[in-house]
């Protein structure tokens, strides 16, 4: 599968994201600057953390509105795979290719620790490598990752298996409702998570708890 990842003023973990896609897919992605207006013939196209645009504004919102995000929503609508992580989450529900918004954390500090997840959806190109149900150690560093949706929208995420992760054994960092730590948009070929599986996906790390998402993906 051939990668591209978005940069923008402010990513800080586009290096380690670009390490992750070259050492599990074997060839390096494309980089993709936020002003350019095209994007190269690639499958998945991945949108990195860091503190885009320095997160004034709303965290994502101005990066949302970055040239290269017109033919992200247009490769996304022809079912290419769109991932984001962290700050890329949060550029992802401004932009409106995932339902819900990332709030302040509800201790309103920064949080940078490990967290469990429980994988909540296996049925998808991203998560086929996990079991039902399995606990994952991921590590997360937000400010705002509080994950909110008004009644009705949870409801339909919940109801259409949008959910991918949920923060597991009590370690919510943030306070998102529902423990929601990564969705899905309703084709699943889109997904937005807090946790960096980027992190963590060789001994040297700690542990390959991530590997398994970038090997299904980029074997796809």
């Amino acid at each position: 599968m051939k990668s591209a990842v978005v940069v923008f003023p402010g990513s800080n973990r586009d290096r380690d994201m670009i390490a992750a896609l070259t050492k599990i897919g074997g060839t390096p992605p494309a980089i993709v600057w936020h002003k350019d207006t095209a994007l190269p013939d690639v499958d998945l196209i991945v949108i990195p953390g860091g503190f885009s645009y320095g997160d004034y504004l709303r965290s994502g919102a101005i990066a949302a509105r970055s040239p290269i995000m017109a033919a992200v929503r247009e490769r996304a609508s022809k079912g290419a795979y769109v991932m984001g992580v962290c700050n890329g989450f949060q550029v992802l529900t401004e932009a409106g290719l995932l339902p819900g918004v990332l709030m302040r954390n509800a201790s309103l500090r920064f949080v940078c620790r490990e967290v469990k997840l429980k994988v909540e959806n296996t049925d998808t190109v991203f998560t086929r490598g996990y079991a039902p149900g399995q606990i994952i150690r991921t590590p997360v560093a937000h400010h705002d990752g509080n994950y909110f949706a008004d009644p009705t929208i949870l409801k339909a995420i919940e109801d259409g298996g949008q959910v991918a992760f949920r923060y597991a054994e009590d370690t919510n960092p943030n306070g998102s409702a529902h423990d929601i730590a990564g969705v899905f948009n309703r084709k699943k070929n889109v997904l937005g998570l807090m946790p960096h599986p980027e992190d963590l996906i060789e001994p040297a790390h700690g542990g390959t708890d991530g590997r398994a998402l970038f090997e299904r993906l980029l074997a796809a």
